[in-house]
């Protein structure tokens, strides 16, 4: 009746154990209970799992029991799959030895090690692959594991192989979940910031906390075809970076951009489209290693990418001890650079509106000064020179010459000037005929004014939107102004001509022109003009 009875022992524990795993949800938890499971059905003084790492090749994790912490603070580091445990790796069957140590295939133990002669070895299967394998030793009273023991095993792991995957997947779910909750934390942050350079600081600082990772940098398009910084986040000072310009062509950042496609990179050492030397400048701005692992996600809006996030190194390994970004972790991204893009979008086009308020507003109190300058000053200048022919009568002869014909000459110089005042705040040949007269005119009133040469060629035809032409005037009137102020020049020319579905001007001089990254320090109005065309998607 005795072995009857064990039988039956062994029967209700595994019955219990199968209970006790399906019940549990931690799957850390999962792993210690099969483990203990597992000595305790077999009578084994000493077992462990081995968790196979992603090459499928050894040991990411370790799980002992029966070891206390002072034989494994002297055993040192665990084992990492030679030997017998490399050869259940290898080869997902049960493996049943009499003596380790006489089994060729055996490595042996490093010091300290408690001596382990019978062993149990069992694959943990999922889905027909391999996760871990299950090791038991010193089967108690110094028999050796029985098929029996195999068998109450390989249930066992079967039923644990069920409860790992109800684990796993109930940890993503809560983890999926918890991250949505902060998803919609940050969509109403984000939806509540509208200033261009605090929300991209903001998007940066929290994707860098919901994905764990060590760098998040934003970079979005340039007018001159390259892509610029404009917001970074890491534990030391990113803002540093803010301002670095990186290449559409040479860089990974770029490459994304074009592609319009999110990317990761395990090994940003062997990817031929890492700049490496931006990567180490990157590195030496901000006091950090040089990263090593990526993940690139494009900022992509109503069919439009209007910038990259940059995500590298993750801080705190996976469940796994894995560094790499996850899957998990690029779906995640890519799910909160969709809502970012959108907060960015808003945030531009807000913020272009209200430039293009303020534009309208300039020419609509440029129109009214214009006008009235035009009406009222100048009649009443007008009427001046009327009145002095009265007075002329009245004076004699001698004086009246003299005094009449120095009025006139201030009164004639300021109606010239109040004339060439309202052209330039708003030229009316601009309104009554179109762009190409109304620069032809400018160009005509340069040449008169500076004594420089002005070559004007014109191949358009026909009216163009009014912001258009007022935004094209105002840039080559500004583009003038620059030449008599700094070029030095002798010869100017103005080409107005359409390209493709757009149009464009060029304005050249064969002055001693300067450098682009100082234009902006000297004050040349290159801001301006690149507002105005910003507004107008140019």
């Amino acid at each position: 009746m005795g072995p009857v009875i064990g039988q039956q022992e062994r029967l209700r524990g595994l019955v219990e154990a199968g209970i006790a795993l399906t019940s549990e949800l931690s799957l850390d938890a999962v792993l210690r209970k099969l483990v203990e499971a597992a000595a305790s059905l077999t009578g084994a003084r000493y077992a462990a799992l081995g968790v196979i790492d992603r090459s499928g090749k050894g040991l990411e994790r370790f799980i002992p029991v029966g070891v206390d912490d002072q034989v494994a603070a002297e055993i040192g580091d665990p084992p990492s799959g030679r030997g017998i445990l490399g050869v259940l790796i290898r080869d997902a069957r049960p493996l049943r030895l009499r003596d380790l140590c006489e089994d060729p295939r055996s490595v042996g133990f490093p010091p300290g090690h408690p001596v382990m002669r019978t062993f149990l070895g069992v694959p943990i299967l999922l889905r027909g692959v391999a996760y871990g394998n299950l090791y038991l030793a010193e089967k108690l009273g110094g028999n050796e594991f029985s098929e029996e023991d195999e068998e109450i095993v390989t249930l066992l792991a079967a039923q644990a192989g069920v409860a790992i995957e109800n684990a796993r997947l109930y940890e993503s779910a809560t983890r999926w979940l918890r991250q949505l909750e902060t998803m919609m934390e940050v969509g109403n942050a984000l939806a509540g910031e509208l200033e261009l350079p605090r929300l991209l600081k903001l998007i940066a600082t929290r994707c860098r906390e919901l994905v764990g990772a060590r760098l998040v940098f934003i970079a979005l398009p340039t007018p001159e075809g390259d892509l610029r910084i404009e917001a970074a986040a890491n534990d030391e000072d990113a803002g540093r970076l803010v301002g670095s310009r990186l290449s559409l062509e040479s860089t990974k950042t770029g490459r994304v951009l074009e592609r319009r496609r999110a990317e990761r990179v395990d090994s940003l050492l062997d990817d031929p489209e890492v700049d490496h030397a931006i990567a180490r400048h990157f590195a030496a701005l901000t006091c950090t290693p040089v990263p090593s692992t990526g993940m690139f996600v494009p900022l992509a809006v109503r069919g439009k990418t209007i910038g990259v996030i940059a995500i590298h190194d993750k801080v705190s390994p996976d469940r796994e001890g894995d560094l790499r970004f996850s899957d998990d972790d690029m779906r995640f991204a890519e799910t909160f650079a969709a809502r970012a893009a959108v907060a960015v979008d808003l945030s531009q086009r807000v913020e272009r509106d209200a430039l293009r308020r303020v534009v309208a507003a300039q020419e609509l109190e440029r129109k009214r000064l214009a006008r009235e300058l035009h009406d009222e000053t100048g009649q009443a200048l007008t009427s001046i020179l009327l009145g002095l022919r009265t007075v002329e009568e009245t004076l004699s002869e001698e004086n009246r010459r003299e005094a009449l014909a120095s009025l006139r000459e201030i009164a004639v110089a300021t109606l010239q000037d109040v004339r060439r005042l309202a052209v330039e705040l708003r030229p009316k040949a601009l309104d009554d005929f179109g762009l190409v007269p109304a620069i032809q005119r400018l160009a005509e009133g340069f040449q008169e004014q500076t004594g420089l040469q002005v070559d004007f060629e014109a191949r358009l035809e026909g009216r163009l939107p009014s912001e258009i032409e007022s935004s094209l005037y105002r840039i080559v009137q500004e583009g003038l102004t620059n030449i008599v102020k700094h070029a030095r020049a002798r010869h100017v020319s103005i080409l107005l001509t359409r390209k493709d579905s757009g149009v464009v001007v060029v304005i050249e001089d064969d002055g001693r022109g300067f450098t682009p990254e100082r234009a902006t320090d000297e004050g040349l109005g290159l801001i301006g003009m690149r507002e105005r065309l910003a507004l107008l998607d140019g």
